[in-house]
């Protein structure tokens, strides 16, 4: 009997293999096809039956394996020819991953289509270095923006999200770094606190804390670069206060 051709799209989470969920986990080990992203951590796939065929689609800058529109039609024809594709992205699939597009074509083309969300790495990188994205007196609000549009452009979102008192957030902005810090000094926010988190929760995370002023000089000294998130605002100094805390207990302990 020919199976019923579905595509579910699968948040993997951030990179920590444990920030995953269990319908993600159950969604994996039902998947005839499994076409994962770069960003995935890959001991995920060792949920997969053993007859699951996977595939790697990755995207990076400057290298992609497969253009969008071929693995549109990768998701299409597997769908066909095995029955259910799941498609792991990275973070969650609805927050800059195209999941949403992906769904459409797959639809239109005659799948079944279903998603199961992910841990967003625009909430969770921040948090695994301690720096909440709200906090009472500090931030009301956040902004999670693309740091590049379609267009290869700066988002225009930011120069607002500038203007504002939040939280912001930009995915895929270490390209456009110093137009990001430009507009935050147009603001007069020079002493704004910033951390740009590279390959967050992961064992190859690494961290540059600093101001509007210095961040792109902690960015060079520290040879911080992409996949990474760049936080700006006054939550950034929380991670301070705790790491504060820490080291005071540790002199009382040690004494």
């Amino acid at each position: 009997m020919k199976k019923q051709p579905k595509l579910t799209v699968v948040g993997a989470g951030p990179g920590d293999i444990e920030l995953i969920t269990l319908k993600a986990i159950k969604t994996l080990k039902q998947a005839d096809v499994v076409l994962y992203d770069a960003l995935v951590n890959i001991k995920l796939l060792s949920y997969v039956r053993k007859n699951t065929e996977l595939i790697f689609v990755g995207k990076r800058k400057g290298c992609y394996r497969y253009q969008q529109e071929q693995i549109n039609e990768l998701i299409v024809a597997r769908g066909f020819s095995h029955g259910h594709v799941v498609r792991l992205k990275g973070g969650d699939p609805f927050i800059f991953g195209r999941g949403a597009e992906e769904m459409e074509y797959a639809q239109k083309n005659g799948l079944e289509v279903a998603m199961v969300p992910g841990i967003s790495s625009s909430l969770a990188v921040p948090a695994y270095q301690n720096i909440p994205l709200t906090k009472r007196g500090s931030s009301e609000s956040f902004w999670v923006i693309t740091g590049t549009t379609k267009q290869h452009q700066l988002s225009s979102d930011v120069e607002l999200a500038a203007k504002s008192n939040a939280t912001v957030v930009i995915l895929m902005g270490m390209g456009k770094l110093s137009e990001i810090i430009n507009l935050f000094k147009q603001e007069g926010k020079n002493k704004l606190p910033v951390a740009i988190i590279q390959n967050g929760t992961t064992p190859q995370e690494k961290i540059g804390i600093g101001t509007v002023n210095t961040i792109e000089k902690v960015v060079k000294d520290n040879h911080l670069s992409n996949p990474a998130i760049i936080v700006l605002g006054s939550v950034v100094n929380h991670r301070q206060k705790l790491l504060n805390v820490q080291q005071q207990v540790e002199i009382k302990d040690v004494v």
